[in-house]
């Protein structure tokens, strides 16, 4: 009963502070990690990967950000879509070419945002294939 609530709160009101990013695919907002379903982010441990998690500080620095959760986990996330606006943020992260599609949990709603320099930088997760 407790996940439903959180994942009400979240959805439900638009946070302005307290948006830490972890990585390109997961922020945590007002302490609450939340991975970017549909998105493949390179790994931290890569060059790509920590271009990709600046370019995400910058996008959400000052920014109100909007989630909305489907009810499932991964490790200690919760799966969503988040917002800044109405502007989704996986999209732009993939759109800027720092991310790739994850059809497996997007059904290839961004696949048309990526970008050919990320296709040949990032390599895509298999999971995801």
């Amino acid at each position: 009963m407790q996940k439903l609530i959180l994942a009400i709160a979240l959805m439900a009101s638009p946070v302005a502070a307290d948006v830490y990013v972890r990585d390109a695919d997961t922020i945590v907002v007002d302490g609450t990690p939340v991975r970017f379903q549909g998105v493949d982010a390179p790994e931290l441990k890569t060059r790509a990967g920590q271009d990709a998690k600046r370019w995400m500080v910058n996008y959400l620095r000052g920014a109100k950000v909007n989630c909305e959760l489907t009810g499932e986990r991964s490790y200690d996330r919760y799966i969503g879509v988040c917002y800044v606006g109405k502007q989704d943020i996986g999209a732009a992260v993939i759109k800027a070419g720092h991310a790739l599609d994850c059809q497996r949990y997007s059904g290839g709603r961004y696949r048309h945002l990526e970008q050919p320099s990320a296709k040949s930088r990032i390599k895509r997760a298999g999971y995801c294939s």
